[in-house]
């Protein structure tokens, strides 16, 4: 018989042998979680409809024909370009949903748009009779002029739908130079697809929600949801809306100023500041960063106009010489107390404190919800994680004089509670200089 072996939870062994425990020394993890994730709704002539689509900066020039019927450089796809000068990916709803599918009935052989909308319209599909087998017919989907899709079958039974069409009928197909579809409409955007959007859009982690249109109604609804999920639910995110610095509350972005330009709307600047307050580090500033987007903004603002737009937390662009620079990274947050100052009109300081939250919540949830005791050694476990967590935010200066008993954990009211208590100071970038010249 062989000598018992294994691990251990007790001594309460039986077999005599060995019996080891091999267990990692103390080895906190507190790598800070990565930001640069927007949540967008688009108002969009093609794409899925009613729900959230995940799309990368990296494979966006790539992937944006397919997902949403237009190459990247065209006209359409300019608020996916200024969301990606500071993002690294957006979470995409098409707003418009509900709208018509263009389709076409070429006997015996009918052809529908994948989804509804006016991009639709651009679809052609010819039929030729294939050269290599005559008995059979090469089906070539167009967009725009842009080959898609071909295929070679016999019958129209064996056509797949592909990324634009969807095919039926029955039999052989009919020769055709072009089928072009017609009829195909947008959805409208409503109050009631704006409530679906944030509906779904709440089972997401960003760092910023952004709703680029001038409806005060649809932006109270962004302001309340955000409240909502930030004070209620601890989901810290910030939302860029245009006016609405009467918001007063830290998770609020108000962009001032409006854009300029044929065919373009006065609030489309809300993709850009939401990309860049999304995809900026904790321990940077996007205060006087140059604009480097594609729109003209309206800058005829006086000295005395910016001034009075930074107390009343108005977040504004203004002209550098030949450049136009973010005044200053703020937002609407104005109604300063004791308990909360005016550090928070800031949104590097919202930015520290949200990562921090996020931070700390993540640790938690990944490696003790449910995983260890709430006891001596697990709140100080616990601790030793948090504590590095500070140490890591100072060390990229997001954070200044932190030392570790700054935080403390204790056991809560009921056996399952564990209680935090943390002391952290921000840092921010300079934003003012004052200097006294003595001449002798």
């Amino acid at each position: 018989m062989a000598l018992g072996g294994g691990t251990f939870l007790t001594q309460n062994k039986i077999l005599p042998g060995s019996y080891i425990n091999f267990i990692s020394a103390t080895r906190a993890s507190a790598n800070l979680s990565d930001r640069g994730y927007v949540a967008i709704p688009l108002e969009l002539n093609w794409g899925a409809e009613n729900e959230v689509i995940t799309v990368e900066s990296a494979n966006m020039q790539k992937d944006s024909f397919d997902i949403f019927g237009y190459a990247y450089t065209a006209p359409e796809m300019k608020p996916l370009r200024e969301i990606f000068k500071g993002a690294k990916t957006a979470y995409v709803y098409r707003i418009n949903s509900g709208g018509t599918k263009a389709s076409k009935v070429a006997e015996p052989l009918t052809i529908t748009a994948k989804y509804g909308g006016t991009r639709g319209n651009d679809i052609k599909v010819a039929v030729q009779i294939n050269i290599d087998d005559e008995t059979k017919f090469d089906i070539i989907t167009y967009l725009e002029g842009k080959k898609v899709d071909e295929q070679t079958v016999a019958t129209i039974e064996e056509l797949q739908a592909n990324n634009f069409v969807v095919f039926s009928g029955t039999g052989a197909p009919t020769v055709s130079a072009g089928i072009s579809l017609t009829g195909g409409t947008n959805g409208a955007a409503d109050g009631d697809s704006y409530s679906a959007f944030l509906d779904k859009i709440e089972a997401f982690s960003f760092n910023t929600l952004g709703y680029a249109g001038t409806d005060d109604l649809i932006k109270d609804l962004f302001i309340q949801f955000t409240k909502r999920m930030r004070d209620e639910h601890g989901v810290k995110f910030q939302t860029v809306v245009y006016r609405k610095n009467a918001a007063d509350y830290e998770g609020i972005i108000s962009v001032e100023n409006k854009v300029l330009g044929e065919g373009a709307k006065e609030a489309d600047l809300i993709y850009w500041v939401a990309g860049q307050a999304a995809g900026c580090p904790v321990n940077k500033s996007i205060a006087n960063k140059s604009y480097d987007g594609e729109h003209i903004i309206d800058v005829n603002y006086k000295q005395s106009e910016l001034e009075t737009g930074l107390k009343t937390g108005k977040f504004m662009f203004h002209k550098v010489g030949d450049k136009v620079n973010v005044l200053d990274d703020i937002n609407t947050f104005t109604s300063f107390t004791v308990d909360k100052s005016e550090d928070f009109n800031s949104n590097q300081v919202i930015r520290t404190i949200d990562q921090d939250a996020i931070d700390t919540a993540l640790i938690f949830n990944t490696r003790y919800l449910g995983k260890v005791q709430n006891n001596d050694a697990g709140r100080i476990a616990f601790w030793n994680d948090i504590v590095e967590l500070g140490k890591e935010m100072q060390k990229i200066s997001a954070i200044e004089d932190f030392k570790a008993d700054d935080i403390t954990v204790e056991a809560g009211n009921d056996k399952k509670s564990v209680v935090v208590t943390k002391y952290i100071k921000p840092i921010t970038a300079m934003t003012k200089l004052y200097v006294t010249t003595i001449v002798e």
